[in-house]
This record gives C-alpha cells, structure tokens and sequence, in this order.
C-alpha cells in the first residue's frame, strides 16, 4: 500500500473541482464549536460568511484555503492545524476521501 504524507500533499485543503464547476465557492464550514473561535485575530483572517450566515474557511481565488502554505502535491502546511475545524480533521491520510482528493488534483493514488 502506498504511503501517505499530508506534508506532501493538500489535496483535501482545496475546493473539489465538483464543487467549483457547480459554482460552490465556499468549501470548509467552520463549526461553532471549532478551536479557531477561540483565536479572534485568525478568524478575523481566516473566516468568511456566506449569503446564509455560515461560516467557512476563506479561499484563494484558485480555491486553495488561505491557511494552507506551500505547494499542493509538493509541500505543504497548515497554519491552523491546531485550530483546524471538523471537516478538516476527518480527512485521513490514505482513507478513500484522502485519495478522491487526490485524484482530483492529478496526484498519483
């Protein structure tokens, strides 16, 4: 079986092609009880709301979350990996989701 890395990937950390072709910019909703609540000056940075109210992780306009640095399929980290919301600490590194998002980004599986 292959081996995994989330510090060479960041598949997951951006909107499905699916979702962007569909017109949905908003990718990773931050729940009310996420970590990064407790972090005022991140989510002033990070969090956007929607037409409805919710809130979601801001996105480049490439669809790339704004917390991610470097390059997807290269390296990778997330600034916000302690305070990352739910949707964001089920994706694991090889699970049938991990390789959905990789493939939708071109990555070898």
């Amino acid at each position: 079986m292959a081996r995994y890395d989330c510090l060479s990937c960041g598949a997951c950390c951006q909107n499905t092609p699916e979702n962007q072709s569909e017109g949905f910019a908003q990718y990773i909703e931050v729940d009310p009880a996420a970590p990064l609540w407790r972090r005022p000056d991140l989510v002033r940075k990070l969090v956007v709301r929607d037409d409805d109210g919710a809130a979601h992780l801001r996105l480049h306009p490439d669809g790339r979350c704004v917390a991610l640095r470097g390059r997807i399929g290269a390296r990778v980290r997330c600034e916000i990996y302690r305070e990352r919301p739910m949707p964001c600490r089920s994706v694991e590194a090889g699970s049938d989701l991990c390789q959905r998002y990789r493939r939708s980004r071109g990555l070898r599986v």
